[in-house]
């Protein structure tokens, strides 16, 4: 970790909402005058669209039938953690995009399923922000998160996040509920060795929980709102915390444990900008100081 160049890491699927909270992060971002430099987990991928299904089939027709974007080896963890410890180090770094589809290639230029070329970090910002699958890796060989200064996940309870694929999937890429259960069995393992460990890393999680029935989420008709969800927010350390204000501020919130708040579906992004802020604040009062 940096005292000078401060990293917020948070790891979680789109499907579990990382968009939104983005979007909070950003606008926090705004309102506080935080000059912060934004790089995605896709951006690591190590193979581009084409290079991976023949990657999956190549390894499919091996004999490995677990192989998917959230295996280690599908992703270049060693940049990632570079780009981490060089940030935190001097500011600098480098990132790019993968293009997902047509409307990010007309902005671009880089045809669906490519990446755009590495370029540099701009200069002189506060913080690094990274979104993506595999900000708290913590292994024998990659340590990302050790290099991070704060540490979000936004993960959904396991159904949903099956539900929100299964529509997803189904709604952009025209598949067969059958072809979606496919990739979310072969995925099954690396969830649960890759990314289900790193929510033991993070200094806070954010966890949506349905309050309606998802006991098959194969056959439900409707995602969840959030008006239907429950938020578990859990801190590592609760020292500090003011949970008192927090449920004073959070209409029908309460406390379910010392170290955990559980909120209402649509409250999230309030509870973000008053958990979050304050610990922005600090982390970017101390660089600035740092740096001087």
């Amino acid at each position: 970790m940096s005292k000078k160049y401060p990293i917020i890491s948070v790891v979680g699927s789109s499907g579990a909402g990382t968009s939104t909270v983005k979007a909070t992060f950003d606008q926090i971002f705004r309102r506080e005058g935080v000059k912060a430099v934004s790089i995605e987990g896709d951006a690591f991928h190590r193979f581009n669209r084409a290079d991976m299904k023949a990657e999956l089939e190549r390894r499919y027709a091996a004999g490995d039938a677990t192989f998917s974007h959230f295996s280690f080896e599908a992703n270049a963890l060693e940049d990632l953690e570079r780009v981490f410890r060089e940030y935190g180090e001097t500011g600098a770094g480098r990132t790019r995009h993968y293009v997902h589809d047509a409307k990010e290639a007309e902005k671009y230029g880089v045809e669906p399923g490519h990446f755009t070329d590495w370029a540099p970090f701009e200069e002189n910002t506060d913080l690094l922000f990274y979104e993506g699958l595999h900000g708290c890796v913590s292994t024998e060989g990659i340590n990302i998160a050790a290099h991070a200064d704060l540490k979000i996940g936004v993960v959904p309870v396991i159904n949903l996040e099956w539900i929100q694929k299964i529509h997803r999937d189904r709604a952009q890429r025209g598949y067969t509920t059958e072809a979606v259960t496919d990739v979310i069995l072969r995925r099954m393992h690396a969830y649960v060795h890759c990314i289900v460990p790193q929510f033991s890393q993070t200094d806070i999680n954010f966890q949506r929980v349905p309050v309606v029935d998802t006991s098959n989420p194969f056959i439900t008709r409707w995602i969840p709102t959030p008006d239907e969800s429950l938020i578990v927010i859990r801190f590592r350390n609760p020292r500090g915390i003011d949970f008192p204000y927090l449920t004073s501020m959070i209409h029908g919130s309460w406390m379910s444990r010392a170290n955990s708040i559980v909120i209402p579906g649509n409250k999230q992004d309030l509870a973000m900008q008053l958990i979050l802020t304050p610990l922005i604040e600090r982390l970017v009062r101390e660089g600035r100081r740092a740096r001087a």
